[in-house]
């Protein structure tokens, strides 16, 4: 017996004038898409993938609005329509219309999506009896949805849906279902109907939002801490404040675009064997919840930048062009998006030294390049190890082919050694001998840079390796030994004379 069997509550009742009493299970079950069976919404994917492939069509949006809603689905349907082949759907809901369906009784789908986008749903599940959806002249919600239903099935229906636009149809139906519906509409629905089964949606907590935000990916803005160690400007006073607001404006800021990225990647996570857990593409957390939270960490990010300086809030604003530039176009093309990823975390070194408004060192820069473009490669490396062990061939949304791993290996591998040769040419340097009290001992971070970046590579080859190489350096314990006792080693040859 399955969970959705065991919740069963008892059938109601009912009659009517024209015939004698019956059960609401023998009646149609009418189901609605968007936030029922789906917890997502078709429309709203819909939007962003038309703008990710023809942006200049958001500029017919309103025009198409005002012609009616169901004109907008209709076009915005001539042009593109979400993998139905990945959609997430509510399994419980999913067990339950299956066992109905098993026993006999006639399911319906009718939704306000695009009839284009219902049929699809239907072939995919092929238990539903019936389809009924918005048209080219017809939206079908609320009411238009309530006559349609009331037109093809006068003897009754039992209806399931999910928000405040359901409670006309509730209101005319014999038999209702709840699926995650808001509080304040159940209290509604359950003081004036008897409710036959209820669906409770699942918790979008704490931890769902953590995970969304990606706040384990804020280490990585600790590197506008880099011109603060190696100037050695933590000896001075009156850099703690300004180094707090920066780093924390580039944590809001990397969420927010983490955000939008999910979003616009949707179609791309669900194809990925693990980025398809990520919140917006199993439907954990709404597109519209996603978009305004990312609208308010952005003002939040520019504020908190325009505290430190306005050159600050102009490299903050750089870094949101790029890395939405990457995003959106450039993470498409091979090799350009680890270049790509590369400046983006260089960026963050230059915009801790304009923070701190002192001048970056050329050395540092350079290094920053190669070693960084090597973590980029080894972030892709391990995409395509992962991959080849689940037989695919090539990565979705990407220009990368399993193939390709007799190339990007050794371009990896000598990019992670260039690095520390430019670390090398710094050890020798004029103006190292001048700065450093020791700088014999820079040997050793130039040896735990060398175990640190072989460590990455190896963990690669063994599948072993987190899709970012940052975070693994944190979980794993050998490479946060490796970091610390490079960081102690530079800290000792400028203080040991």
């Amino acid at each position: 017996m399955t969970s959705a069997q065991l919740n069963m509550k008892p059938h109601v009742n009912f009659s009517n004038e024209d015939g004698p009493s019956c059960r609401t299970s023998d009646l149609p079950l009418v189901v609605d898409l968007d936030g029922t069976l789906t917890p997502t919404d078709t429309l709203f994917e819909s939007v962003i993938m038309l703008i990710k492939r023809f942006p200049l069509m958001v500029l017919l949006l309103p025009f198409w609005l005002m012609r009616g809603r169901a004109v907008m689905k209709s076009r915005i349907a001539h042009y593109v329509q979400p993998r139905v082949s990945s959609l997430p759907l509510r399994q419980d809901v999913v067990d339950f219309l299956v066992a109905e369906k098993a026993r006999g009784r006639t399911l319906v789908l009718a939704t306000a999506a695009h009839h284009s986008i219902a049929d699809a749903v239907a072939a995919r599940l092929g238990i539903f009896d019936a389809v009924l959806a918005t048209t080219d002249r017809v939206n079908l919600k609320g009411k238009l949805k309530l006559a349609a239903l009331q037109q093809h099935y006068p003897q009754g229906f039992v209806y399931a849906g999910d928000c405040s636009a359901d409670l006309p149809i509730w209101a005319a139906a014999q038999g209702v279902i709840l699926v995650g519906v808001p509080a304040s509409v159940g209290k509604r629905v359950r003081n004036k109907h008897a409710v036959e089964r209820e669906f409770v949606a699942s918790q979008r907590g704490l931890v769902t939002w953590l995970k969304a935000l990606r706040v384990h990916q804020w280490a990585k803005n600790l590197l506008l801490l880099a011109p603060l160690l190696t100037g050695f400007v933590f000896l001075e006073s009156g850099w703690m404040v300004p180094m707090i607001l920066a780093i924390g404006s580039f944590c809001l800021a990397a969420s927010a675009t983490y955000l939008v990225n999910d979003l616009w990647d949707l179609d791309s996570d669900r194809a990925h064997p693990r980025k398809c857990k990520r919140p917006f593409a199993a439907a954990s957390i709404g597109i519209a919840q996603g978009l305004g939270v990312a609208a308010l960490l952005l003002l939040s990010a520019f504020v908190m930048a325009a505290l430190v300086s306005a050159s600050f809030a102009g490299m903050l604003a750089l870094y949101l062009v790029l890395t939405s530039a990457y995003s959106w176009s450039l993470k498409r093309y091979v090799l350009i998006d680890v270049i790509m990823l590369s400046v983006l975390y260089t960026l963050r070194i230059v915009a801790g030294a304009v923070a701190l408004d002192r001048a970056v060192s050329s050395w540092l820069l350079a290094f920053s390049v190669f070693v960084f473009l090597g973590l980029a490669l080894v972030k892709r490396c391990s995409e395509l190890v992962s991959m080849q062990k689940l037989n695919l061939h090539a990565a979705h949304g990407r220009d990368y082919r399993i193939a390709d791993l007799v190339v990007l290996w050794p371009f990896g591998c000598a990019t992670s050694v260039a690095a520390v040769v430019v670390f090398g040419l710094f050890i020798s340097a004029p103006e190292t001998v001048a700065r450093y009290g020791s700088p014999e001992l820079l040997w050793l971070s130039a040896l735990g840079l060398v175990y640190w970046q072989a460590r990455m590579w190896i963990k690669t080859s063994r599948g072993e390796m987190h899709d970012d190489p940052l975070v693994f350096t944190i979980r794993d314990q050998g490479s946060r030994i490796t970091v610390l006792l490079i960081v102690a080693s530079l800290l000792a040859a400028h203080l040991i004379a």
